[in-house]
C-alpha cells in the first residue's frame, strides 16, 4: 500500500502545470490558482472556462498535446489529460526527471495527492483515504466543516495577531513561552461565541498581561 507523508506546500508564485484543458483540469487550475500558484496548461483545446482564464491571463497556456518539454522549469504538475496514455506518460516523464506529480484518478502513478480540506482563515484540515475512497474523504470533510464552523477563522486571526505582539514585545524567553502556550490553552472559543469579538480581545489582554506602547488594545479586532 502507498504511503504517503503529510506535508503543507507552498506553491505561491511557483510554476504549476496541468495537463488537459476539461473540467477535471479546470477544477485543480482553480485549486492552484487559490493558492497563489502560477499556473501554465498544455492542452490542444481548452473548455470555455479555461478559455476565459486565459484571456484574462490568469493561466498560460501551450496550446499544444503533451511533450516532454513541457516540464521544463515547473515545480509541480497535475496530470488531468482525459487520457490515460497521456496521463502515464506525464506520469513516467515526471517520475525521470524528480517532478512531484498528481495523476487524477490513478493514485497508484502518484507521488503526491491532494487531500479533501477544510479552510477556515488560518485553520487548515486536510483529509485522505490514499486514493483508497475519495468519496469517503469527502464525507468526512463535510462533516468537519459542521464541526468547524467560520469562528474558527476569527479566534485564529486574533491569536495570530497576539502571537505577533508577544513575539515583539515579551524579550524573555520563559515568560514568552508561557504566555503562548496560556493563550492555546485558555478556552478563548468559548469566550468569542458567548461575549464577540470584544470579549475575546479582553481575555487576551489579560493573558498577555498589557497593552501596546500607545496604551490601546494590543490587538487590532479581527
Amino acid at each position: 500500500m502507498t504511503r504517503y507523508i503529510p506535508l503543507m506546500l507552498r506553491v505561491q508564485d511557483k510554476l504549476c502545470l496541468v495537463v488537459g484543458g476539461g473540467s477535471v483540469a479546470a477544477r485543480k487550475t482553480g485549486i492552484l490558482l487559490g493558492y497563489g500558484a502560477t499556473v501554465l496548461i498544455v492542452s490542444p483545446e481548452l473548455i470555455p472556462s479555461l478559455q476565459e482564464l486565459e484571456k484574462q491571463g490568469r493561466i498560460g497556456w501551450l496550446a499544444r498535446p503533451y511533450s516532454t518539454e513541457a516540464l521544463d522549469g515547473v515545480f509541480l504538475v497535475v496530470a488531468a489529460a482525459g487520457d490515460s496514455t497521456v496521463n502515464r506518460q506525464v506520469a513516467a516523464d515526471c517520475e525521470r526527471c524528480g517532478v512531484p506529480v498528481n495523476v487524477v484518478d490513478a493514485p497508484e502513478l502518484c507521488t503526491f495527492i491532494v487531500p479533501a480540506v477544510v479552510k477556515r482563515g488560518e485553520l487548515l484540515i486536510a483529509v485522505s483515504t490514499a486514493g483508497a475512497s475519495p468519496a469517503l474523504a469527502r464525507r468526512i470533510r463535510e462533516e468537519l466543516e459542521k464541526q468547524f464552523d467560520e469562528t474558527y477563522s476569527i479566534l485564529l486571526a486574533a491569536l495570530k495577531v497576539a502571537r505577533d505582539y508577544v513575539r515583539q514585545n515579551i524579550p524573555d524567553p520563559v515568560r514568552r513561552k508561557a504566555v503562548l502556550t496560556a493563550l492555546a490553552d485558555a478556552d478563548l472559543l468559548s469566550v468569542l461565541e458567548e461575549g464577540g469579538t470584544a470579549a475575546l480581545s479582553a481575555s487576551i489582554n489579560i493573558i498577555i498581561g498589557g497593552t501596546d506602547a500607545k496604551g490601546s488594545d494590543c490587538r487590532r479586532q479581527p
